[in-house]
């Protein structure tokens, strides 16, 4: 491993998540000042509701797709969000790997199964870049950064795809240009739509602790019946 290599899988690595992790940091404080109020009205619903299970249960949504009409009805979609974050988070986790615990991937089947979820991740992304483009709605409320910001993340799953074998040996290039595209997203997210996840744990917190108090959070499944004909 030359020192141009360690130095961008380590201390490059380093500084871009302590600048990350300082955005973050900033951030979360100045979200914390604001505090939405609680409900004015009374307890609503039945026994199985309280503002403590529908946090709970609104945290856990993105988890259950049965419990979202939307999801129900495009289960491919929801499929794909879930193997894209997950290469996502596969990427980030990859990048403490290779420097620091590098017999992780040592196994080849573990290095196939990195490379088929980066695959599968560039393909979504690619079919995602088209849809955004071609739909004419979702163009019309796309910005800049919702391009870019998808774009290099589909980007990233392909070169990862080619860094997952941990080969120097065999050349640098493909090391080179992941860990260098790492430390950019790590230092672009807090800036991009990326950072949408920040605000996941405080925004369903406040939905569900409503929801939960008015009785409608957790959902209850109502079973529905054919009416008997007479």
């Amino acid at each position: 491993m030359s020192e141009t290599l360690r130095f961008v899988s380590d201390d490059l690595q380093l500084m871009a998540l302590s600048f990350m992790a300082l955005v973050y940091i900033l951030r979360i404080r100045w979200l914390l000042k604001y505090k939405a109020p609680r409900d004015r009205q009374a307890p609503a619903g039945t026994v199985g509701t309280s503002s403590l299970k529908g946090i709970v249960f609104s945290w856990a949504n993105i988890a259950m797709p049965w419990s979202m009409e939307s999801t129900r009805r495009m289960f491919p979609f929801y499929l794909q969000f879930v193997i894209f974050h997950l290469a996502v988070a596969a990427n980030i986790a990859m990048s403490f790997v290779i420097p620091y615990a590098p017999g992780l991937l040592k196994p080849i089947i573990v290095v196939r199964l990195l490379q088929a979820l980066f695959a599968a991740a560039f393909l979504i992304g690619c079919y995602r870049i088209y849809r955004r483009l071609s739909n004419p709605a979702i163009r019309l409320i796309s910005t800049p950064d919702d391009f870019f910001s998808l774009a290099l993340l589909t980007v990233w799953s392909a070169v990862s795809f080619f860094a997952a074998p941990n080969r120097p040996d065999l050349g640098e290039g493909p090391l080179m240009t992941y860990f260098i595209m790492t430390a950019f997203f790590l230092a672009y997210v807090p800036f991009s739509k990326i950072s949408h996840y920040l605000y996941y744990p405080f925004t369903r917190f406040y939905f569900g602790r409503t929801m939960g108090h008015r009785g409608v959070y957790p959902m209850k499944r109502s079973i529905a019946t054919k009416p008997k004909h007479v």
